[in-house]
């Protein structure tokens, strides 16, 4: 795991930082599902796609000029090697995302039976 993060680059940390926040922002909303939450969710959430897509971005850049400089009939598979390192930040932005979404859904399913409780039987 700790090689899947250092291969993203700088652009790991901003997205781990936010990705975090946004975690904690969403349990924090599934355990008390209050308005006040949701523009904060959506503000790290964006934050974190952006970091992440920052750091994939940057990646390339770094990538391609390296490669640049490379000698005459340099391999282009480190092209594609480049590109997965890249990805990282997308990925790790991703699965972060993911898991606050699930949070966020069952802060939403929450405040959804209070708002609308079930008919007694």
């Amino acid at each position: 795991m700790s090689d899947f993060f250092v291969a993203g680059g700088w652009g790991m940390y901003p997205t781990l930082l936010a990705g975090l926040a946004l975690l904690a922002t969403s349990i924090q909303y599934a355990r008390r599902p209050e308005q006040r939450y949701v523009p904060l969710m959506v503000a790290l959430g964006l934050f974190t796609l952006v970091a992440g897509g920052l750091g994939f971005i940057t990646g390339m850049m770094a990538c391609l000029s390296a490669y640049a400089r490379a000698p005459a009939g340099q391999d282009p598979t480190l092209l594609a090697y480049g590109l997965r390192e890249a990805l990282h930040n997308i990925v790790l932005s991703l699965l972060l995302g993911m898991l606050a979404a699930l949070f966020a859904s069952v802060g939403a399913w929450r405040l959804s039976r209070q708002l609308h409780p079930a008919p007694a039987r």
